[in-house]
């Protein structure tokens, strides 16, 4: 009995308090039908934004990307050579992994016209392998060609984000046609990538601030080029930049834009494709190819060239050239889930590391990493993290 009573006695402290809460919420005001950031909570107040641990003791591995730019655009094209048929699939820049899908589709197509059955591939890039899948989803025999594997591909080198017209062509070389092939190329490939959601988080979407002192609300990319390369965009793929006013956001500036965007987790992703290509009857061959004559050599008669820089001496296209790249690794960091750039530099947060990055050398073939530059972003980031409010 005395029990029961007790039981009653806070079951009525809870009824009262579960109606006081029930009465609050209907005469709260109504929370904003704005998007809410994913950081923030709906009051408005800051919840923790995950500072990123970042110190040069915690730097594991820098390496240097060169990609492989051609000064009039991607190359996709087909070219009889002696008795064989070559398929080009080249000069992406640092679009790569974004149009990968959509480029492969396209040389597809044009070996299809060919009457072969079973191509060769050259290249083990994420060109490459994207190229033999599709070759493979078309029903056909594939074998990659190639000097190198992943890791040790100019592909795991690249930050891994969305960035379709990166470095993609001269502006003085853009023609409608060549915008309106890349658009379709772009689509093809974000709708491929949108297929590719929740296989082991290889493809993920991410929040990007963009941190600058000096408020922009359109920002360039960090690497300026003075207006050398095309800017080609698509409106309504992706989320629209939102301007976050000071009282938004925990950064030491006044305003800060945000763009939510695509990241690729590269060695896990190329992981899945290759491992895809050699279950599908696919082979993957080392072999370096120096000269014409060693095509030539090959037993298939249709090849698809995806060498990248290669082509540059394979094939004589004297419209390519390197742009180097510099990236360091930070140690992973699971609670750091938003990707922040700033004016030296930026952060992006992948499986194997927190990558740092924003330099682009044109004309260089350097691979080795410049400690002065890891610095340079450290620095940058570090700053920020510094200034961050609770």
């Amino acid at each position: 009995m005395k029990n029961r009573r007790k039981f009653l006695q806070l079951s009525g402290v809870l009824g009262a308090g579960l109606l006081t809460g029930i009465a609050t919420a209907c005469t709260s005001p109504k929370i904003s039908q704005k998007y809410i950031d994913r950081n923030f909570i709906a009051s408005n107040k800051f919840k923790r934004y995950p500072k990123l641990e970042i110190s040069l003791d915690r730097i594991v591995k820098e390496t240097v990307g060169l990609r492989p730019f051609r000064k009039k655009g991607f190359r996709v094209e087909k070219e009889e050579l002696g008795s064989k048929t070559i398929i080009h699939n080249y000069g992406h820049g640092g679009s790569g992994w974004s149009l990968s899908w959509g480029t492969a589709k396209l040389a597809v197509d044009l070996a299809q016209t060919s009457g072969e059955k079973s191509f060769a591939v050259l290249g083990s890039g994420i060109v490459g392998i994207t190229t033999a899948r599709t070759l493979q989803e078309h029903g056909f025999q594939a074998t990659i060609y190639t000097k190198a594997l992943p890791p040790l591909v100019t592909s795991s080198k690249a930050t891994g984000t969305w960035s379709p017209a990166s470095r993609l062509i001269e502006a003085q070389y853009l023609t409608p046609d060549f915008e309106e092939r890349w658009r379709k190329t772009a689509m093809y490939s974000f709708r491929t990538y949108q297929n590719l959601l929740g296989f082991n988080d290889i493809v993920t979407w991410i929040d990007n601030y963009i941190v600058r002192e000096k408020f922009n609300p359109e920002p360039e990319p960090l690497d300026t080029d003075g207006g050398k390369y095309a800017r080609l965009r698509i409106a309504g793929i992706l989320p629209e930049r939102q301007v976050l006013e000071q009282k938004d956001h925990p950064f030491h500036v006044d305003k800060v834009v945000k763009q939510t965007t695509l990241v690729f987790n590269i060695p896990s992703y190329i992981n899945k494709h290759l491992n895809d290509f050699l279950a599908f009857g696919g082979r993957v061959v080392i072999k370096e190819f120096k000269s014409l004559e060693d095509i030539d050599a090959l037993q298939e008669k249709c090849i698809v060239n995806c060498t990248g820089l290669g082509s540059m001496t394979l094939f004589n296209d004297n419209e390519m050239l390197p742009i180097a790249g510099q990236l360091s690794f930070l140690i992973p960091q699971p609670d750091f889930n938003y990707r922040i750039s700033t004016d030296n530099g930026y952060a992006i947060p992948r499986k194997d590391g927190i990558i740092l990055g924003g330099n682009a050398l044109e004309g260089s073939w350097t691979e080795t990493p410049d400690r002065a530059q890891t610095e340079k972003v450290v620095q940058a980031l570090t700053d920020v993290m510094h200034r961050i409010r609770a």
